[in-house]
This record gives structure tokens, C-alpha cells and sequence, in this order.
């Protein structure tokens, strides 16, 4: 398996081990209030990521481009900032909107990298 595909997959494992564990607090609280970052956290840190991994190892020549790795770090850079916000914002401090947003628009762009890499022309094997 190539190595960025180990890297999409455990990291997409670590986020739906945290959703899932923030999913139980919030069950045994029954405070829900927090789902709307549950729910992004598993969707995109668990599902998205996890198929982006499978999709390069399936294709393992778009796997060694240095665009599967720029993505990677984007994708999970993204998600690092979106989630806290959006923790922010369902809290109702004003200061998390702004870092929602940028999470957001900066996950956005790894997932239209993800689409360049699907799309684009596969690197020639020299």
C-alpha cells in the first residue's frame, strides 16, 4: 500500500475514534448541541479522508505525485481549523465563525485537489 494511502487511512481512523468518542460523551450527557461537528468530523475526517486513501491506493502511480501529498496536508490542515471553529461557533463565541470559514474554504481546496488528481493526467513513470 502506498505510503500517503497509510497516511489518508490512519488519520481518517484517529478522527472517527474521536468522533465516535465525542458521539458517547454527548449520548451520556444527552447534550447533542455539538453534533453539527460530530457529524463533519466523521463525514469528512473519517469518510472522506478514509475513501481518498483507498482511491490512491488503488491508483498508485497518482499515489507517488507530490500533488496526493500536497492534498493530504491540506485536506487535514483544513480540517484541523474547521472543526475547533465550528466547536466555537456551536458554543456561540463570535470569534469561531471567521475560523469555520477559513477551515472550510481551505478544505474545499483539498477536496478540488482530490478532484485534480482523479481528473488529471496520471505522472508518466520516467
Amino acid at each position: 500500500m502506498p505510503k500517503i494511502s497509510q497516511w489518508f487511512i490512519g488519520t481518517a481512523v484517529i478522527y472517527v475514534i474521536v468522533g465516535m468518542i465525542g458521539g458517547i460523551i454527548m449520548g451520556a450527557q444527552q447534550d447533542f448541541s455539538l453534533a453539527p461537528a460530530h457529524a463533519h468530523l466523521n463525514l469528512i475526517g473519517w469518510v472522506s479522508l478514509a475513501l481518498m486513501g483507498f482511491y490512491y491506493n488503488a491508483n498508485p502511480a497518482k499515489a507517488a505525485s507530490r500533488l496526493a501529498t500536497i492534498q493530504f496536508w491540506v485536506s487535514t490542515i483544513g480540517l484541523w481549523i474547521m472543526i475547533p471553529g465550528l466547536v466555537l461557533t456551536l458554543r456561540g463565541a463570535p470569534s469561531g465563525e471567521p475560523i469555520v470559514i477559513a477551515g472550510s474554504i481551505i478544505t474545499l481546496l483539498g477536496m478540488v485537489l482530490f478532484a485534480v488528481a482523479i481528473f488529471g493526467r496520471t505522472p508518466s513513470r520516467a
